[in-house]
């Protein structure tokens, strides 16, 4: 069993300014909170939650996230990850985050500068094009453009497909399908991590 997951898939593990705009209708449904229990092949290995506060002028969008991965009784790997990300007049402005991987602590900035997205990470600086946006699966607004990881601060090479109404399907770089409720609030993920194990988030 692998005692890392990866990052890619772990975020579940991810036109212009108009397009990255978030419309009000959406801000307007989302709930103060969504939050979820981590599966990993069925055994529950942490939560996740994602908080908003501002107003419609101003969100903000708070991830965090723990897990813990156990062989028996013993704990073989600890993750933790926090994500700040901010919108101002639904347009998607800046996310900062911090990882935690046993003890290996990694941080990515990246910012909306019009004419392109720079992002800062542990593999230095990277320009994404203007129209670039965080995987953020809280948002299935973002499907469909440029995404970059969060967490290792560089472009993903991954198709976005709506296979329904409620269900994207991303693929390449990661594994995973992401499901939204009738108001489009995240609802639930299942991944495919690269040791074949499976991840699953339930909304509680």
């Amino acid at each position: 069993m692998s005692e890392r997951l990866p990052i890619a898939r772990r975020e579940l593990i991810l036109g212009g300014a108009a397009a990255l705009i978030l419309p009000p209708a959406a801000w307007a449904a989302l709930p103060p909170r969504l939050s979820f229990q981590v599966f990993r092949n069925g055994t529950k290995v942490g939560e996740h939650v994602v908080s908003f506060s501002g107003d419609d002028d101003a969100r903000t969008a708070t991830t965090n996230v723990a897990m813990t991965v156990k062989v028996g009784p013993v704990p073989v790997y600890k993750y933790r990850h926090t994500a700040i990300e901010k919108w101002v007049d639904g347009k998607w402005l800046s996310v900062d985050t911090t990882t935690d991987g046993n003890g290996k602590v990694t941080k990515v900035s990246a910012r909306q500068m019009g004419g392109y997205v720079q992002i800062n990470g542990p593999a230095g600086a990277v320009r994404g094009p203007a129209n670039a946006l965080p995987l953020s699966h809280w948002n299935q607004g973002n499907f469909g453009k440029p995404l970059f990881n969060q967490q290792e601060g560089k472009m993903l090479k991954v198709t976005c497909t709506q296979v329904k109404p409620g269900q994207w399907q991303i693929r390449g770089e990661a594994e995973i399908d992401d499901f939204y409720d009738a108001q489009g609030n995240w609802l639930a993920l299942k991944g495919k991590l690269e040791d074949g194990s499976r991840m699953e988030y339930r909304r509680v």
